[in-house]
């Protein structure tokens, strides 16, 4: 597949997000200890508290790295320390900024997968990002028959099995992005439909208001973005902490 290549810039010094910007930072969640005792301490107390319920140390400190990156990343856009910045969740365990950061207009998502994360930021804008690893599944056909509609599910079946993984995940993450930026659930995953090929990027062909973009952001990963309206300005920035 052929994917314009995006420019992942160091940190900025200033973080100014302006009203046409859509900003997505990559994240390494692969961190020293060093890192990670001070990523913690900038995490709530319902976030220790989800932190050390995992069971593996592995995905304890994924989780603390991707959270605390969060809390700094939204915490340069508002000009307040990762721990103030506060949280609210939908129903369904999506969060967003707390009513006191209301007036910033600032959208965020996160996503994870393996040792990798990607945020998305923007302003006033409606906005959803996932990523996945791209690895082998044994039940992968039965999945796509479960959660894509006939057309998608007949392109992965049809595809030699080097190429299934790939077009497998890219559907996935294309669907999942779009569902996160409405804040609806796996379960509508099949109502969403992707038109896409293995060598052409992918179109959202559920809400036409609606663009999506496809990213590849390392080696073996695939990721989409899904922004409510066109005319906005993409930004990669590389989280450095």
């Amino acid at each position: 597949m052929t994917f314009a290549n995006h420019l992942w810039l160091p940190t900025p010094a200033d973080f100014t997000l302006l009203p046409n910007d859509v900003h997505i930072w990559r994240i390494n969640l692969e961190q020293p200890e060093s890192s990670l005792e001070k990523l913690a301490l900038s995490l709530s107390e319902d976030e220790l508290v989800r932190a050390n319920r995992f069971y593996f140390s592995e995905h304890r400190q994924r989780f603390i790295a991707g959270r605390g990156s969060l809390r700094t990343i939204l915490g340069g856009y508002l000009g307040v320390t990762a721990k103030e910045v506060q949280f609210d969740y939908e129903p369904r365990g999506k969060p967003f900024l707390a009513s006191k950061f209301a007036d910033s207009g600032l959208a965020f998502n996160l996503s994870h997968s393996q040792n990798l994360a990607l945020c998305a930021v923007s302003k006033n804008r409606q906005l959803g990002i996932d990523l996945e690893c791209i690895r082998p599944l044994s039940d992968l056909e039965s999945l796509a028959h479960r959660f894509f509609l006939p057309r998608e599910y007949e392109l992965v079946r049809s595809l030699p099995d080097e190429e299934k993984s790939s077009v497998f995940f890219r559907y996935w993450t294309c669907k999942e992005a779009y569902l996160k930026a409405t804040g609806e659930g796996i379960a509508q995953l099949e109502q969403v439909e992707i038109s896409l090929t293995t060598t052409q990027p992918a179109k959202l062909l559920t809400q036409p208001d609606w663009s999506l973009l496809e990213l590849v952001p390392a080696n073996n990963y695939v990721a989409a973005l899904a922004v409510l309206g066109f005319g906005w300005d993409l930004h990669c920035w590389e989280y450095g902490g």
